[in-house]
């Protein structure tokens, strides 16, 4: 998995741990404000509400478990290989750092 995927994957974890938080907090204030006056589908959807947001909450905790693990997977392949070939993985650092200048240089 590319760096740009992994950083997209964790910004889109980050931004859904945060509606998941906004939901909670608007159900707990409109819980206080209710009161009688609630109609019979008012609570059906604050109901479902509430379950779809702990289904969200499980699938956002397995999808962070997830990209952990594929994350330390990467980072212990990339460890073996630059172990293994230690010259060839300067080689390739040097090579992306040439490119990188040649390309900044031209600014």
């Amino acid at each position: 998995m590319n760096d740009l995927a992994l950083v997209t994957k964790d910004k889109l974890l980050a931004d859904f741990r945060v509606v998941v938080a906004d939901a909670e907090e608007l159900l707990k204030a409109t819980a206080a404000e209710a009161g009688d006056k609630v109609s019979t589908k008012v609570v059906e959807l604050r109901t479902r509400l509430e379950d779809h947001l702990a289904v969200a909450k499980v699938k956002l905790a397995d999808a962070q478990a997830l990209a952990t693990e594929k994350t330390k997977a990467v980072a212990d392949a990339t460890d073996g290989y630059v172990r293994d070939n230690p010259w060839r993985a300067v080689g390739v650092a040097a090579g992306v750092g040439l490119i990188i200048g040649l390309l900044i240089g031209r600014r």
